[in-house]
C-alpha cells in the first residue's frame, strides 16, 4: 500500500523559487509514489492577526500555485483546511493531550511570541493543531524545514501517548527528507535560507516575479570573491546556491554547468541563470493566472475538501469512540 504524505502551507503572501524548488517541485514527483494530501493551513495563519481580503486571496493564490506547479487533483487531495471541521475538532481534543510543559518549549512559539506585543492563546496551542492535521489522515510521512521538525517530534509523542492511554489510534509520523535538491537559500545572505518574510525583496524570488524583475535580482545576487563558478559550499557559499538554483530549474547537472562556465566569470553564468529561472516559472504562471479566479479552482477545492473530509471523518470517529464521547 502506498505512503500518505502529508504537506501544509499557510497562505501568506506568495510562494519563493526556494518553496518551489526546495518543496513544490518535490511534491509533484511524489505523486507518482505516494498518496499525498495537500492542505492550505487557513486555521494556523490567524494565529496572528489577518486582514480578512487578505486571507481569502492568499488562500486562492497559494491554492492556485500548487495546481500550476503540477498537482493534479485527480492523483492528490488539494483542499482548506478550515473546510474540514475535524481539524479544529481533533485539534481541541490534542489540545487536552498535550501538556503545558511541552507548548512551552517550543523553540517556534518562544520566537515569535518575543516579537509581537499581543500573543493569542492560539499561538501557544498552535502544534496540537498541527498534530491534528498530521494524525487526522494517519501520514506515514511529513516534508517539514529546520523550523518546523520539533513540531513534528512533538506530533509523534502526542500520537504514542494517545496510543498507550486509548489504544492503537494514530500511525506515528516521520520526517520526509527528499534524497534531491533542498535548502535554497537568500540571495543577498546565503547563510540564511530563502524566506518571503525577508524584508529585503532582493532576497528572494516570488513564483510570480515577472522575468525584469527575477532577471534584476539575480544580477544583484551576491557572489564570493574570485570569478571561478564552483560548487563549494564552504568557500563559495554563494555561488553553491546559485549552482544549485540553476541545476533544479534547467535540469543540468551541477558539474556540467561547472564545465560550462570555466574562465568565463559570473557575468554569463548569471545572466544565463537568470533565464533558466525564467524559463522554469514562466508556465507556472500562465496556468496559476487561468486558475486564481475561475470556478474551476473552486470545484477543486471543494471536491478536495469532501475527499479529505471522509478521511478524517474515519480517523476523528475512531478519537470519540476511544476517549467515550456518546455516539
Amino acid at each position: 500500500m502506498a505512503k500518505r504524505v502529508l504537506s501544509g502551507i499557510q497562505p501568506s503572501g506568495t510562494l519563493t523559487l526556494g518553496n518551489y524548488l526546495g518543496a513544490m517541485k518535490h511534491f509533484v514527483a511524489l505523486q507518482d509514489e505516494a498518496d499525498c494530501v495537500f492542505c492550505v493551513v487557513d486555521l494556523h495563519a490567524i494565529t496572528v492577526p489577518q486582514d480578512p481580503a487578505e486571507l481569502r486571496q492568499n488562500t486562492l493564490n497559494l491554492a492556485a500555485l500548487y495546481l500550476a506547479a503540477g498537482i493534479d487533483p485527480t492523483r492528490s487531495t488539494l483542499f482548506v483546511q478550515s473546510h474540514v471541521p475535524a481539524h479544529a475538532e481533533l485539534g481541541w481534543i490534542l489540545q487536552c493531550v498535550v501538556h503545558y510543559g511541552e507548548l512551552g518549549r517550543m523553540t517556534q512559539f518562544k520566537d515569535k511570541a518575543s516579537q509581537r506585543d499581543v500573543v493569542t492563546a492560539g499561538l501557544f496551542t498552535y502544534p496540537a493543531l498541527m498534530a491534528a492535521d498530521i494524525l487526522l489522515y494517519q501520514a506515514d510521512l511529513v516534508p517539514v524545514g529546520e523550523d518546523q521538525k520539533q513540531h513534528l517530534e512533538l506530533t509523534r509523542d502526542i500520537a504514542e501517548r494517545f496510543n498507550q492511554r486509548y489504544g492503537e489510534t494514530f500511525v506515528i509520523p516521520e520526517v520526509y527528507i527528499p534524497e534531491v535538491g533542498g535548502r535554497i537559500m537568500s540571495l543577498e545572505d546565503p547563510t540564511k535560507k530563502m524566506s518571503k518574510s525577508d524584508a529585503s525583496q532582493g532576497a528572494f524570488i516570488s513564483m510570480l516575479d515577472n522575468p525584469d524583475v527575477i532577471r534584476k535580482k539575480i544580477s544583484r545576487a551576491v557572489t564570493d570573491s574570485g570569478r571561478e563558478v564552483r560548487f563549494d559550499k564552504e568557500n563559495k557559499a554563494a555561488i553553491s546556491n546559485l549552482l544549485t538554483i540553476y541545476s533544479l530549474c534547467a535540469g543540468v547537472p551541477i558539474a556540467e554547468l561547472e564545465a560550462r562556465y570555466e574562465g568565463q566569470g559570473y557575468g554569463p553564468f548569471k545572466k544565463d541563470l537568470a533565464e533558466a529561472v525564467v524559463a522554469a516559472l514562466e508556465p507556472i504562471q500562465v496556468r496559476y493566472r487561468e486558475l486564481v479566479g475561475s470556478s474551476e479552482l473552486r470545484n477543486i477545492l471543494r471536491e478536495g475538501a469532501e475527499k479529505a473530509a471522509a478521511k478524517a471523518e474515519v480517523t476523528l470517529q475512531k478519537v470519540k469512540e476511544r476517549l467515550g464521547f456518546l455516539r
